[in-house]
């Protein structure tokens, strides 16, 4: 299965075991350089993060949710997200463009496909796929309640995903539904 497909796949299963809506945040954290097998940081390469991208958004936008891409380190895991999601969450935008060597080839290519990108801090999503072991947990509400894809791997790197919840408080005497 060719890159996109793998993508498209992912974010498909992601929007049904999370229950997914219009209007939610997915956080995608992607190394490029583990898709094609090498070590995380090395070997990023914008086309795999392009064709990545291309697959999420082509699943995602379809039911109406957003992208949150998470930035490497060198840019403190940054958000790129559409200006419409993150003034209507009330973010506050930072001043920086992602590039593959700060900020990385996955971030990059979302801010050259999105209408109008703007970079936040943070963000707290609803779901998300991290994609090489660049951990998203940083970028989810509480709490986290991981998820086991049958579609668990994208090029060479392995995928992990978690769905949020709210908090159980109350103690023993306390309802849930």
């Amino acid at each position: 299965m060719e890159i996109f497909e793998q993508a498209k796949a992912a974010a498909e299963e992601l929007i049904e075991k999370a229950g997914l809506r219009n209007g939610d945040v997915a956080v995608i954290g992607c190394s490029t350089s583990e898709v094609i097998g090498e070590h995380i940081g090395t070997s990023g390469t914008l086309e795999i993060a392009m064709e990545i991208y291309n697959g999420l958004h082509s699943a995602f936008s379809e039911k109406g949710i957003f992208i949150a891409a998470q930035c490497c380190e060198h840019l403190n895991r940054a958000i790129i997200i559409e200006k419409e999601k993150a003034d209507s969450l009330g973010l506050e935008p930072v001043c920086v463009v992602p590039h593959p060597r700060a900020g990385g080839s996955f971030a990059t290519a979302a801010y050259k496909s999105m209408k109008n990108p703007v970079a936040v801090e943070e963000i707290k999503a609803d779901a998300g796929i991290d994609i090489g072991t660049t951990l998203i947990g940083m970028h989810l509400k509480k709490v986290a309640v991981p998820l086991r894809l049958e579609n668990n791997t994208i090029g060479e790197a392995k995928l992990s995903a978690a769905k949020t919840r709210p908090k159980y408080i109350g103690g023993e005497r306390a309802k849930y539904e």
